[in-house]
């Protein structure tokens, strides 16, 4: 990416009172995210969603000054970046729309090679029970190389990045702060490893503290980037359980270890099982035919049928995006292929009574 397109990206990261769906909004709307600043004000203003208070911290000059500091900062010290409208990001997130429209990124991370990722979190204050578990269930996944995701505090998350690297599997940690920060201190120790086998992400700038709320932004990530998000112990109320709401409304399948009734750090995952909120975990053989991971190995690439009907251009962008990538959520598809919500809407229900797609849960929608 260019600087000066980088720059329009971090200005527009920067902006208070634009939030990750409003910037994509504005970009498929502009059509181009350096436009966003090029256009009059009186334009923007009219966009739904952005007022007079979200107009005026958009183009606040100190933003700018902001955005070309971090630049630098990224430039000097070789930070890796993915954008959301680019092929290098994480997949399972572009089906998010509330994922970020820029994540920083360190280490061997590779999204491209592997589709198996799986979130791990839970409790900071870990059983021996809990251990136990974590550290067999990643031993006995080892043979579908799948890549582990937790968030590097204490307990689970650090459990869970260990035994990733202890089994060869590449695993990711998802920051609460930015690059030039580590939290908690004590694992700095473990930084080299987790970069030498995957590595770290963070949506935070370089200086960016970590703040309470920045862990229960980190945790939509942790939740996006996988196919299924494991809760291993959780209290009643906890980080844990709020990553698992998170997952659940991206419709992504949750697993809950059981414990027993009186153990405190066993009632959130009895709840989550108990409410049929998570599937119930014993062992690996759960989430791998859950996942249909047996079938992997059989799976061969799906030839494109021909169709029998006539597809207008719009339809034929549609189409082919669904071919490509698989289900994606109504405003992904808006985004992709550049058509406004109150057009795309009635474009796919053409599709559908044409027999091409057909919509699912949650406003995804894919190929027939």
């Amino acid at each position: 990416m260019k600087d000066e397109k980088l720059l329009a990206v971090l200005r527009l990261q920067k902006s208070k009172a634009i939030g990750d769906i409003l910037s994509k909004k504005l970009i498929a709307t502009t059509g181009d995210v350096e436009k966003i600043f090029a256009e009059k004000p009186s334009t923007l203003e009219k966009i739904n969603g952005i007022g007079t208070h979200a107009l005026k911290h958009l183009l606040d000059k100190k933003n700018l000054i902001a955005a070309e500091n971090e630049l630098k900062y990224l430039r000097d010290n070789n930070i890796a970046y993915t954008y959301f409208l680019e092929d290098d990001y994480p997949k399972n997130l572009t089906n998010c729309i509330d994922s970020p429209i820029l994540i920083f990124k360190d280490g061997n991370i590779d999204f491209s090679n592997n589709s198996k990722f799986i979130s791990i979190v839970g409790t900071r204050n870990m059983s021996s029970y809990g251990s136990q578990f974590c550290n067999q269930i990643i031993k006995d996944l080892k043979e579908y190389n799948p890549v582990i995701v937790s968030g590097f505090a204490y307990g689970v998350d650090i459990c869970a990045h260990k035994a990733a690297i202890d089994n060869d599997l590449q695993t990711i940690a998802v920051l609460a702060h930015g690059f030039e920060q580590i939290y908690p201190k004590v694992h700095k120790k473990y930084i080299h490893q987790v970069n030498e086998k995957g590595g770290f992400l963070t949506e935070f700038w370089s200086e960016e503290q970590p703040l309470r709320e920045n862990f229960l932004r980190r945790n939509r990530i942790v939740a996006g980037i996988s196919k299924a998000t494991i809760i291993i112990e959780s209290a009643e109320k906890g980080g844990s359980l709020v990553t698992a709401d998170i997952a659940n409304s991206y419709n992504r399948d949750i697993f809950a270890l059981s414990g027993r009734a009186t153990d405190v750090y066993s009632k959130g995952c009895n709840s989550l099982i108990k409410n049929n909120k998570a599937n119930l975990l014993t062992s690996a053989e759960d989430i791998v035919k859950m996942l249909n991971w047996d079938l992997s190995s059989t799976e061969t690439k799906p030839i494109q049928k021909q169709l029998f009907v006539d597809l207008n251009e719009n339809e034929q962008k549609i189409y082919d995006l669904l071919f490509e990538k698989g289900q994606q959520l109504l405003d992904v598809i808006a985004l992709e292929c550049n058509i406004p919500i109150f057009q795309l809407s009635s474009i796919l229900l053409q599709m559908e009574l044409k027999g091409v797609l057909r919509p699912l849960p949650g406003k995804m929608f894919e190929i027939i």
